[in-house]
């Protein structure tokens, strides 16, 4: 049996673009996804941290050190230049990987630069 697990995710991230008319996807920063580990035309979940909205679409390559977030096709009409969005990746883990797997979290500033990485949320207090 296999466990749906957070892979890794980009907290907070400001989407830099909107293209209604490209093929579809989200353009995201190389360095981005090297830092989190997401690979090109991999399942991703976007949370709109802005509107609320949340959906699912893939990750293509934006230019190194471009620092775009690119929403792009159907996808650009849940999102605006300038919201903050959480960018999501699952995978499915089998009890032995499960042991040991911490997730890839990398947080950025405003301008999608890398601020600092993580393996573990905080736990919240209420």
């Amino acid at each position: 049996m296999f466990t749906t697990m957070l892979k890794t995710k980009i907290h907070r991230a400001t989407v830099t673009q909107v293209e209604l008319d490209y093929e579809g996807s989200c353009a995201i920063d190389d360095d981005l996804l090297e830092a989190s580990g997401i690979r090109e035309y991999e399942q991703i979940q976007i949370y709109n941290i802005t509107s609320g909205e949340r959906f699912t679409t893939y990750a293509i390559r934006a230019a190194r050190g471009s620092k775009t977030i690119s929403i792009n096709g159907a996808a650009a009409h849940r999102a605006d230049v300038g919201d903050k969005i959480i960018i999501a990746a699952f995978a499915g883990l089998d009890a032995a990987e499960l042991a040991t797997f911490k997730p890839k979290l990398v947080y950025v500033d405003d301008d999608n630069n890398i601020s600092h990485t993580n393996q573990d949320i905080p736990v919240q207090v209420a």
